[in-house]
């Protein structure tokens, strides 16, 4: 294993990881480290499988989770300050109780226990390891055994119940509507925990009376996942790993911290260039397993209830390591393999997974990645409407452009960054080389006043635009979007419009944690824009303002989010030049958003009124 400390990737997102950099986009069920100093590793130093759950709730011992703590402080771009007990309280219970029942449910006393020790945990997570008595888990551990007892009866109580009912008329078609319902609230717990012990007891001997023996393996994981018998030293360290995801959230405001089994719940699978087959988009937890709503992989379906994937039951799971075991490996050795329960069928079936084919050629529609040509003038604008910055953005904007050239007489070029959270980090800063190719972008401070500076790419002569640029932004435009559309204000090689911005001008990093038990995200940087204009709490300011829906939320009014950092001008004076767009004449469109229409009469007036 490589040095303690080792970075996964320089946020290959303002807000997620690059997960290509990290090596995960290359073969998924195998996470790469990069060294601290970036050097190559061999193979055996920096390969470790992705940890596929067990079930059990996740752990960490008391002088672990202080290094964690101690690692996180130490890394972060600034010093952190002294934690809200009552909200840490809070979100110790919310973490380590993945179903509603063991410390949230409004008949648990545990969560009360909780508020109690609060102030002790906190106090004995930020001690040196090795230095101060780890005694503040232990009342909590004590009451957690035997709540789950309590809820275990419950369950057996559920139980007896099923086994006395008549049974069903028609076994199949009661079966899988037992089988599809969810006992679990999806939001906030209102329901007593003893009822859905009792609920979940019943549906699981309900089901075995059904389809017998074949069942049994999946109704008993629920049975051993709602009510666990662990001892006083599980339960101690099944707080920790809760308070220490509490606690990170808590001292930094884009931070993280998520075990090796629940890895995956920190990154973004979907900004991947080449991201990864997954065996569902949408589920809902049931009793035995999760019924997948949307996006089966076939031979799956969607109504399926995936009782168990890579040789796990899901049954009792977390949300987090139902999503860990629905990656499918497209380099495993073998095909994965699944059990379902499905509409009609009278027992369980095992499905088989196909390897997943190579990846699509790049689309030659230009309509299909949802760009339009818009009427301006006597000539077209190509608006292409970016929902996130992905770490190949640079490659489908460049298409864009190539095939909108082809297409029609290209006046300018609109980005539509409304509603864009960010991404990658690459993403941005290869699709800002299109319009500045080789441009010295932006001052990025780290803790100890180290500055690094990013450059664009050139990339290739026919990707690229050199003619007039627009970048449509709003209150939600936020993060990689906002590098997108500063460097280009910064520069002013283009007009910005729309509405001030969401004001992220930090970057995270993604660091095994010392204790080797799990993943980090932390903020590590802050940056400004090429100009020097600080980004965070601040926004882009558009040279155009339009009337645009407000915005729930910017990094101004985050707890813990940190200050605004003024950096260098590290612009190269040779690129800084203004492309100025025609004279529209009045004729604008028609646009199927309207907001894009007034942007771009804006445009035509801006040039009438200069000159």
């Amino acid at each position: 294993m490589a040095a303690a400390g080792v970075v996964h990737a320089v946020q290959g997102s303002l807000t997620q990881v690059s997960l290509a950099r990290a090596g995960l986009g290359e073969a998924i069920l195998s996470v790469h480290l990069l060294a601290e100093n970036d050097e190559a590793l061999t193979e055996e130093e920096f390969d470790r499988a992705l940890v596929l759950p067990t079930g059990a709730p996740p752990s960490i011992d008391c002088d672990d989770a202080r290094r964690v703590v101690t690692q996180a402080r130490e890394s972060m771009a600034s010093e952190g300050g002294r934690l809200d007990t009552e909200k840490f309280a809070a979100a110790t219970a919310d973490w380590l109780d993945p179903h509603g029942l063991w410390s949230v449910a409004p008949d648990s006393p545990v969560q009360a226990t909780i508020r109690v020790q609060a102030e002790r945990l906190l106090a004995e997570l930020e001690s040196t390891p090795e230095t101060a008595p780890c005694s503040a888990a232990d009342p909590v551990a004590t009451a957690l055994a035997a709540w789950t007892d309590e809820l275990g009866r419950s369950f057996d109580e559920g139980a007896a119940e099923a086994e006395r009912a008549a049974p069903p008329k028609s076994a199949s078609t009661e079966g899988y509507r037992i089988a599809a319902a969810s006992p679990f609230d999806d939001a906030h717990v209102t329901r007593n925990a003893r009822a859905v012990s009792r609920d979940i007891g019943r549906q699981s001997a309900a089901l075995r009376r059904i389809y017998g023996d074949s069942i049994a393996p999946f109704t008993d994981a629920a049975r051993a996942r709602v009510a666990p018998v662990l001892d006083r030293g599980a339960w101690t360290q099944a707080v920790f790993a809760a308070a220490l995801r509490a606690y990170i959230p808590q001292l930094d405001a884009h931070g993280a911290w998520a075990p090796l089994e629940e890895e995956l719940s920190v990154y973004d699978l979907s900004l991947e260039a080449n991201p990864p087959e997954r065996l569902w988009s949408e589920i809902t937890r049931t009793s035995v397993g999760v019924r997948v709503d949307r996006g089966a992989l076939p031979p799956l379906k969607d109504g399926d209830i995936v009782l168990r994937a890579h040789d796990i039951a899901l049954a009792g799971l977390s949300v987090e390591q139902a999503e860990q075991l629905s990656v499918v490996d497209p380099h495993a050795d073998a095909s994965a393999k699944v059990v379902v329960l499905r509409s009609g069928a009278s027992a369980p079936l095992e499905l088989t997974l196909a390897r997943r084919p190579n990846a699509p050629p790049p689309v030659d529609d230009m309509s299909a990645s949802g760009a339009e040509l818009v009427r301006y003038g006597d000539g077209e604008v190509l608006l292409l409407p970016i929902a996130d910055v992905p770490d190949d953005l640079a490659a489908k904007v460049g298409r864009s452009i190539t095939l909108g050239k082809s297409a029609g007489s290209i006046r300018g070029v609109m980005l539509d960054l409304r509603g864009n959270g960010g991404g990658s980090t690459d993403g941005a800063i290869g699709t800002i080389g299109l319009f500045l190719p080789g441009a010295a972008l932006f001052p990025m401070r780290r803790r100890d006043g180290a500055i690094e500076v990013d450059r664009a790419p050139t990339g290739a002569p026919d990707e690229r635009w050199t003619g007039p640029l627009a970048v449509l932004v709003d209150g939600d435009s936020a993060s990689a979007a906002e590098m997108i559309a500063g460097a280009i204000a910064s520069y002013r090689r283009g007009v910005v419009l729309g509405d001030l911005t969401f004001g992220k001008g930090c970057a995270q990093e993604y660091l095994d944690d010392e204790a080797h038990a799990g993943v980090l995200r932390l903020t590590t940087l802050l940056y400004a824009l090429p100009d020097g204009s600080p980004v965070q709490k601040v926004g882009i300011d558009p040279q155009i303002h339009l009337a645009l829906p407000a915005s729930k939320e910017r990094e101004a009014s985050m707890a813990r989010a940190l200050g605004p950092w003024p950096g260098p001008d590290v612009r190269d004076r040779a690129s800084i030049r203004e492309v100025p767009w025609s004279n529209h004449g009045g004729r604008v469109g028609p646009c199927r958003d309207e907001t894009v229409c007034r942007a771009l009469r804006a445009l035509g007036a801006q040039r009438a009124a200069a000159r």
